[in-house]
């Protein structure tokens, strides 16, 4: 049976990954995250498999427009006759393909990017604008990511995602970020951005909510 299409994840303007790989390889079937259910894992069972990577740049413009510039990176793809990553239409100003391996083919179509037979593996990097930071009040910005998964049959395998934050040094700080710090949810701030790398089993939607710095 032909693997169905499917759609991929990115920071702040995305559906969901969907991709279904030919098998679980060493997983178990604990290692499996039921519909509805999210978890997070201080340790991966399957570290070589399929990783996401996201980093948003923010300047003073972003701050007054929405716009940011982003590059997402889709890793150690799972294999599939075709997959679909999609952009909200109406945020998304700028899309473009700037790397993939282990893929048939590449193209992008209007909010989305395609690729066709796809080989375990495999990856695709794409960069983008996007009016996506959205303000929350004065002083204070969101930004959202997901939903991300790696959905089989009807579940979802163990992913990792990294998701990075630039801005100039000193123009904003990290007010929290859903999921907070725990086991499987790692949080690192610099003066000039952050990073929050999960670990997880499910569907899920991570938010930073950053704020101007000071008291």
């Amino acid at each position: 049976m032909p693997w169905k299409t499917c759609a991929l994840a990115t920071l702040g303007v995305a559906t969901g990954l969907a991709a279904l790989p030919a098998t679980a390889g060493p997983l178990e079937l604990d290692d499996i995250a039921l519909e509805g259910e999210l978890r997070f894992l201080a340790e991966r069972p399957d570290p070589e498999a399929y990783r996401y990577e996201a980093t948003a740049a923010i300047d003073e413009g972003s701050l007054r427009t929405g716009v940011i510039v982003l590059q997402t990176c889709h890793r150690q793809l799972d294999p599939n006759r075709r997959v679909v990553v999609a952009f909200n239409r109406e945020r998304v100003q700028q899309i473009d393909l700037l790397d993939h391996a282990g893929v048939g083919r590449a193209w992008v179509d209007g909010h989305r990017v395609e690729l066709a037979d796809v080989q375990r593996g495999g990856h695709v990097c794409i960069g983008l604008r996007s009016r996506a930071l959205e303000s929350t009040g004065p002083g204070r910005w969101r930004l959202h990511a997901g939903p991300l998964m790696r959905r089989y049959l009807d579940g979802y395998l163990p992913m990792d995602a990294t998701l990075t934050v630039r801005w100039p040094a000193g123009l904003l700080a990290v007010a929290h970020t859903e999921p907070a710090p725990q086991p499987g949810v790692r949080l690192s701030e610099a003066t000039d951005g952050a990073t929050l790398a999960l670990t997880f089993a499910g569907r899920l939607t991570a938010t930073w909510e950053l704020r101007s710095p000071g008291p």
